[in-house]
Formats: structure tokens, sequence, C-alpha cells
């Protein structure tokens, strides 16, 4: 969503000054210019400040974003990779000196209105455990299909990440990388119901 200055309070201005020079002048060219100069105003401030209805529409009052895959799930032979897209190589750099990264993956192959859906779950397809919100789960079906595994990273080259394992299938999307840092990514004391452990 983009932000700037109240842009009614800013037209209200404008129009206020317009107007008002539009009642002392009796110059008809002056007012089919200053008619003109509303038009262009509203044109102008219209396209830069406000966000193209098409392009972030509303859902139940809130807005909709649009996600940019950075790279993908490769599996192939036993070998997992993540490769990295091309234009953005060069946020790799660093990355070698952590031991494990975060990954944010799509679910791609959840990607339905009725998976989508889903907000309670069995915690791993087993009856046994009780009816739960996928927001307390690691469901693969929920609202927003963001996976996230922490992966070790056995080498990078060029724009290729070698990992030891993912839990996502070959050809999701990524979503984002972050390093892990254990001072910032681990918790003392955990704890979580029966099924979680």
């Amino acid at each position: 969503m983009l932000y700037s200055f109240n842009m009614v309070d800013s037209r209200s201005l404008y129009a206020n000054l317009i107007l008002n020079y539009w009642r002392v002048t009796g110059d008809q060219t002056m007012k089919t210019i200053l008619i003109l100069i509303c038009v262009v105003f509203v044109c102008i401030t219209t396209s830069v400040f406000v966000i193209d209805k098409a392009d972030c529409k509303q859902r139940d009052s809130m807005d909709s974003f649009q996600f940019l895959p950075v790279g993908k799930i490769n599996k192939d032979s036993g070998t997992t990779t993540i490769e990295i897209y091309d234009k953005y190589a060069d946020a790799l750099l660093g990355l070698e000196n952590f031991s494990h990264v975060i990954v944010l993956y799509w679910f791609h192959k959840n990607d339905t209105q009725g998976k989508r859906g889903t907000l309670r779950v069995h915690p791993r397809g087993n009856l046994s455990n009780p009816l739960t919100g996928v927001f307390a789960t690691r469901s693969p079906r929920r609202p927003n299909l963001i996976g996230l595994s922490v992966c070790e990273i056995l080498s990078i080259k060029n724009n290729v990440i070698r990992i030891k394992s993912i839990d996502a299938f070959s050809d999701s999307p990524v979503l984002d990388l972050k390093p892990y840092i254990p001072h910032m990514d681990t918790v003392r004391n955990p704890f979580g119901p029966k099924w979680a452990k």
C-alpha cells in the first residue's frame, strides 16, 4: 500500500483557491485556463498517489498483495538446491558465512480455493490429534500458503544454494531467504501440545 499526504485535504485546498480566483476574475480566457489547471491537477494527483484498483483489489476490506518469487526449489537424484533467479543473485552476498538459512516458500500444489479456505485440521493428518486452527499448526492447507523451513547450507555456488533437505516439493516458488541467527531465532523454555513433540 502506498501512503502519502491527505490528497482529499490537498485537493480541497487547491479547489478553494481556484474557486475564489474564479469568482473575482471576469476574464473568460482566464476561467478556461483555471478549468484546465483543475483537470491536470486531478489527473496528476490521481495517477501518482492512488493505487490502481486493478493491481490492488480489496478483499474483505483488506488489501491483497502480490508476491514475486525470488527463486525455486530443485530436487534431483537426492540433491536439494535453491535456485535464485539471476536478477536476485546479488542478494546472496554474505549468506555463505551462515550455517543455516530460513526459507520462505509457497505451497504451490495446494493453491486451490478449497485448500486455502481450510481453517481447522487434525495436525499431521492424524485424526487422533485434536482439531486445531491452522495458525496453530504447520499444515500446508491455510489461507496464505506460506511455508517455512530452516535448512542447513552445504554450499553456495553462483546463484545456487545446496541444502541438506527441505519439506517442500520440487519447483516450489521461493519467496524469501533469511539467515538463521542463533541468538535471534532460538527461544528459551519453549512448550507446545503433545502432538507437536
